[in-house]
């Protein structure tokens, strides 16, 4: 009888201590795995670097020789240097091949050159478009940068900005971005995401919008573990595996005959 009663606990402690060891170890992987990228700071054009032949050598065979586009390549005109700059600062651009899926990268180039081709490409192009986001977070409003994000954006990102599941795609997480390239993203909308003018959002509003989302990279859990932060389906899993295992086992040794 009191062999059973043994086995009994140990069935019931090995979830309890399994789920007690993984879900702190997941949970540090995950921190561990959240690059931290810092913002690209304003430069001043380099007089030295010639873009030109990086444009001829890694762009035109999409974009053509005068931006204007081909088969395997969108026409670049009114593109603006948001647009550009975006493109270029994720690694999206420029591809490995004309098939390649465009999806965040590593930079190619070094600050100095990306900035001399944003110009470059823009001039080519014919100007237009949107221009570089100037950003003040100093005195952004994170309160209101919430409300904001889980009006326009927790739809596609989750409320935790980590990126979901859409039809046939995804929206990717945000916390790789830098303050730049999530305002730049707002106001020209990569992709399928929408754009967003200063009629939609407004500069104030952007700024808080930014601030919000680079505090989601690393926000206040005052409620403990955040669990991945994948909401109440994984907080119900640990409730019932951990909490109910462990009220079983208090049951059990209190209901335990002496």
């Amino acid at each position: 009888m009191k062999a059973s009663r043994l086995l009994t606990l140990v069935l019931l402690a090995v979830p309890l201590a399994v789920a007690c060891a993984v879900v702190p170890a997941a949970a540090a992987t995950r921190s561990r795995s959240t690059p931290r990228v810092a913002s690209r700071p304003a430069q001043g054009v380099d007089d030295s670097v010639d873009p030109k032949p990086v444009f001829l050598a890694d762009c035109a065979i999409c974009h053509g020789s005068d931006a204007r586009g081909t088969n395997n390549g969108p026409d670049l005109r009114g593109l603006g240097r948001a647009s550009i700059d975006y493109e270029l600062s994720t690694g999206r651009m420029p591809l490995s091949s004309p098939t390649a899926k465009t999806e965040r990268r590593p930079p190619k180039y070094p600050p100095a050159l990306q900035e001399a081709l944003v110009t470059y490409v823009y001039d080519l192009a014919g100007g237009g478009g949107v221009d570089i986001p100037e950003l003040q977070l100093e005195h952004a409003d994170l309160a209101a940068g919430g409300e904001l994000f889980r009006l326009n954006c927790a739809a596609c990102h989750a409320w935790s900005s980590r990126g979901g599941a859409l039809l046939e795609r995804e929206a990717p997480s945000t916390h790789p971005a830098t303050p730049l390239q999530i305002a730049e993203a707002i106001r020209v909308g990569p992709g399928t995401m929408p754009a967003f003018g200063t009629a939609a959002i407004t500069d104030k509003q952007l700024n808080d919008i930014v601030a919000y989302v680079r505090y989601l990279r690393h926000p206040r859990d005052r409620g403990g573990n955040p669990l991945w932060y994948l909401g109440p389906l994984v907080e119900g899993g640990v409730a019932w595996i951990i909490g109910l295992g462990l009220l079983l086992v208090v049951i059990r040794l209190i209901g335990t005959p002496r």
